[in-house]
């Protein structure tokens, strides 16, 4: 999936801090928590595979440029969860890339 980078996890933990979630572990990924609903949130740059195997909410951030990728590797997966792409960039700037359907 593209140059192997640091993943955006500062970007990732900013965006759902302000967002209104309360936040949950330390590194690339944290739950992010708001009235019912937990996600489990991962800012990578290059394998996602062992992360999709458990079911519930899921969120991939990564670098604005990588997200087309990610998001094709993610279809091709087809996790057992609802899962959403959030590209990111350094400045903070973010694109959903891809959502869960509406509920």
């Amino acid at each position: 999936m593209g140059t192997v980078t640091t993943p955006p996890d500062e970007q990732a933990r900013s965006i759902f801090d302000d967002l209104g979630y309360s936040l949950a572990g330390d590194g690339a990924e944290f739950s992010a928590t708001r009235d019912w609903k937990e996600i489990r949130v991962r800012a990578v740059t290059d394998d996602v595979d062992e992360a999709t195997h458990d079911g519930g909410y899921r969120c991939f951030v990564t670098w604005a440029d990588q997200a087309p990728a990610l998001e094709r590797e993610l279809e091709r997966l087809d996790p057992p969860c609802e899962w959403a792409v959030l590209g990111v960039e350094e400045d903070g700037d973010y694109e959903v890339a891809r959502a869960p359907p509406a509920e």
